[in-house]
């Protein structure tokens, strides 16, 4: 049974498709992150970068070197929608995406993490063997089928994304459309549709069709009978989004996932009109089969667990971070904060405040106030600054404070802790962060609705 679910052929015109759409969007995103000065605000511009815990040799190239990092990610995106020497064209990308993902903090986003997820699996289909150059100069390569599994692989990826986002909107600031009502505020301004995004039905139709639409998009998408209306409810949905928010390639490639819904038949009719249509539903068992089963069974069991980790870590995660990252935490909360970090000298015997603009950049500025972790980090920082002139530092976060979705300013980070001198725990709670106080969150935000 297995065995047949897995390893029937079928046609593989979805798979060779969406590697094109593929290709051209990951080229779209790396030189429009030039374009539209990305890679200046978030790379070059900064001193330094907050890099992910433990990766702090990950840091930007010196000078345009950035530039020039991203125009080859762009090449190797054209490459991979052209379907030449895929499969290093697809590595080169994965490991230049990776590098930026882990390199930085400051522009972090659940859909960056996606692509490179996407990236790691496309690395490991046969995703060239039709509607590509290295088909076209080695047909012995051409193959119009492809197992079964290379299509549920990404289904159950994108089913697992999709689930963790609803289930992650029900807590009571999405539900009482407090979290919407934020979104749109700095929206009021759009043209056309600006007043209309401050109403709030339609913060209710947002806030309570987004839950949905996540948690049955995919089964509706699977079945036959509704697959059309949940095509079209994924057109509009993807594209609100992306006028609304305006997140770069990503809506388009939730979009393009709809390609692995389809029938074959009707994918090729429409985009690849030549290709024959392989209907022969034959079985082969690989040789790889074993492999095959292991390596995808702890790659799912890992995507399953990783966004359950804040369930086993004291406090809650929208307050303290911990657990958020890997886990499409979408959309869920603003937080806005404020710091002063105090330097001791212990060689000097003298101690100032530090002046943050001296170091970041404004937005470096914003979560260095709100996200422990990064906080954590920069007291590493000014604690290696000063170990290189020979001198020795505490530091200490005064005046802490964060606000989450509107509510009042809570005291964040116990000001009597040496940051600089604390351990990371990767694992477990820090406790030098104070206890989110949820009653007294929950009625602030009360107040501020009414």
């Amino acid at each position: 049974m297995l065995n047949k679910f897995l390893f029937t052929r079928i046609d593989n015109a979805g798979l060779v498709v969406f590697r094109a759409i593929f290709g051209f969007l990951i080229a779209a995103e790396a030189f429009g992150a030039i374009a539209t000065g990305w890679v200046r605000r978030a790379l070059v511009e900064p001193k330094f970068t907050f890099n992910f815990i433990g990766l702090d040799f990950l840091q930007p190239l010196p000078g345009n070197g950035m530039y020039f990092y991203f125009a080859i990610m762009g090449v190797f995106g054209l490459l991979v929608m052209l379907g030449y020497k895929y499969k290093w064209s697809m590595a080169g990308f994965t490991i230049l995406w990776a590098g930026v993902y882990f390199m930085q903090k400051s522009s972090y986003n659940n859909h960056y993490y996606l692509l490179l997820l996407l990236c790691l699996l496309m690395l490991v289909l046969p995703a060239n063997r039709y509607f590509s150059l290295d088909a076209k100069c080695n047909p012995s390569f051409k193959k119009i089928y492809m197992p079964q599994w290379c299509k549920w692989l990404i289904i159950l990826q994108v089913w697992i994304v999709y689930t963790y986002a609803s289930i992650a909107k029900l807590y009571p600031d999405w539900l009482d459309l407090t979290v919407v009502k934020n979104l749109m505020q700095p929206r009021a301004n759009y043209f056309l549709i600006g007043g209309l995004l401050q109403k709030e039905w339609v913060h209710f139709f947002i806030a309570y069709s987004g839950i949905a639409f996540d948690l049955l998009i995919v089964p509706l998408l699977l079945w036959k009978r509704t697959r059309k209306w949940a095509f079209f409810a994924s057109i509009f949905f993807h594209l609100f989004n992306s006028v609304v928010f305006q997140i770069g390639i990503f809506p388009y490639m939730s979009l393009a996932f709809s390609l692995f819904f389809f029938q074959p038949k009707t994918i090729r009719n429409i985009f690849l009109k030549k290709k024959p249509l392989y209907t022969e539903d034959e079985v082969e068992m690989p040789s790889y089969r074993n492999a095959l089963l292991w390596v995808g069974g702890i790659y799912f069991l890992i995507q399953i667990a990783l966004p359950l980790r804040h369930w086993v870590i004291k406090d809650n995660v929208l307050w303290t971070e911990e657990g958020h990252r890997l886990s499409w935490r979408m959309m869920l909360r603003g937080k806005s904060g404020i710091i002063t970090f105090k330097v001791v000298n212990h060689t000097t015997g003298k101690q100032h405040f530090v002046k943050l603009s001296n170091y970041l950049t404004s937005k470096q500025q914003r979560i260095v106030a709100t996200k422990p972790d990064v906080i954590w980090q920069f007291a590493q920082r000014l604690k290696k600054e000063y170990q290189e002139k020979g001198e020795q530092i505490s530091v200490y976060a005064m005046s802490s404070k964060v606000r989450v979705n509107g509510g009042e300013y809570k005291a964040f980070i116990k000001p009597e802790v040496d940051l600089a001198n604390e351990p990371w725990h990767y694992f477990s709670h820090e406790e030098w962060i104070y206890p989110y106080e949820e009653k007294t969150a929950l009625n602030s935000t009360s107040r501020n609705k009414s």
